[in-house]
């Protein structure tokens, strides 16, 4: 089953970019999902085991920054979106 995510991540400190875009730059490593990101959101797609390990792996090294929040919006399907505008 294929699966598209979306996340935001509100890493609470001063500094918050270098957080968020090494968040991103550690997703991109992974040639078995594809990622999209947009000044509002990072999209996540490909089959929904590995997308959700990768996820749950990323997140848990993200959250060694204390008082890390992150917002996901799970769907069972690969949005129509990135298809569009994607490829």
């Amino acid at each position: 089953m294929t699966t598209s995510v979306d996340i935001s991540y509100y890493p609470l400190a001063e500094e918050f970019i270098p957080h968020v875009q090494d968040f991103i730059d550690r997703l991109n490593t992974y040639p078995s999902i594809k990622v999209s990101t947009s000044g509002i959101s990072t999209q996540v797609f490909g089959e929904y085991r590995e997308v959700m390990s990768i996820i749950t792996n990323e997140i848990e090294k993200s959250f060694e920054l204390p008082n890390s929040v992150f917002v996901l919006k799970i769907i069972n399907d690969e949005l129509k979106e990135y298809k569009r505008y994607n490829g």
